[in-house]
């Protein structure tokens, strides 16, 4: 008799070889397979799977196996204690990001009007934590990818935000001529040559939103000197970036004559977040 516990035991021994949690990868995936949460498992750990249960959840290890991002497997990952929807198409949200989520809300007004760009939305954890926080803010989600704002939109209607308005952008190319309080972005910051490209989830995630030219630096630079003309006076402008670009982002930032600019660390100590005031001349 195959049961819960035998298929948990199997797994985590097997998917050792790949990950540093196989158990926990082992019971969310047998967790989605059943649509049941991880305590079930425990409490019905000498329950008998069927043939069709086990086939299910073999095909989904195999895929573990091959390294596949278990966020990719059961479509979703938590993100500032709320679930959101993901696919191959959007970047798989980290905690890192959670920093440049803290660091924005307490620069944005509870229940005041506030407008809000964010630029590369992929997912839409930035713009949908921001939204529904503030559900007083008028945020614009911008992406180039068309299936990457479809995830956004998704994950919109599943936390019912009504205060986001998407837009299919290079950037700033087709965003309206309006002034933005704030302007938030997790560009693409990885140089094409950087040895994490070929670890872990990276392998699976769009290229597109980690790479860029310049040793990762293009469209950092791009978003900065194009953001003066969408700022309003005393607006800021948020980037999250790469563990060793923090000098670099914030000459970018100081060339193009922002004030106030600093950068903060995450809670690995590494500086990930920079940030800087625009101030008209």
């Amino acid at each position: 008799m195959i049961t819960i516990q035998h298929q948990l035991n199997l797994a985590a021994k097997n998917l050792t070889a790949v990950s540093d949690s196989p158990r926990l990868d082992a019971e969310v995936l047998l967790a989605f397979v059943l649509a049941k949460n991880r305590s079930y498992l425990r409490a019905w750990n000498d329950k008998k799977l069927d043939a069709p249960t086990i086939a299910y959840f073999e095909s989904l290890v195999s895929q573990r196996l091959d390294g596949v991002p278990i966020a990719y497997l059961i479509g979703t990952r938590e993100f500032w204690s709320r679930e959101f929807i993901v696919s191959p198409d959007v970047l798989i949200p980290r905690p890192d990001t959670e920093l440049l989520i803290e660091l924005c809300l307490a620069q944005i007004p509870i229940d005041l009007p506030f407008n809000i760009l964010d630029l590369g939305t992929g997912s839409g954890a930035i713009a949908v934590t921001l939204a529904v926080e503030r559900p007083a803010t008028n945020i614009f989600a911008v992406d180039t990818s068309s299936a990457a704002l479809a995830i956004t939109q998704k994950n919109a209607h599943k936390h019912n935000c009504q205060n986001i308005e998407f837009i299919l952008s290079d950037w700033f190319s087709a965003v309206p001529k309006i002034k933005f309080d704030l302007i938030v972005s997790n560009p693409p910051y990885i140089p094409a040559d950087d040895e994490h490209l070929a670890q872990g989830d990276v392998r699976f995630e769009p290229k597109s939103a980690l790479i860029a030219a310049e040793n990762g630096l293009s469209d950092i630079k791009k978003i900065a000197a194009e953001a003066i003309n969408y700022l309003k006076p005393q607006g800021q402008l948020w980037f999250e970036h790469g563990y060793n670009q923090a000098e670099d982002v914030q000459h970018i930032l100081t060339t193009l004559n922002y004030f106030e600019i600093q950068t903060y660390h995450d809670l690995a100590g590494q500086p990930r977040v920079t940030t800087g005031k625009f101030i008209p001349t």
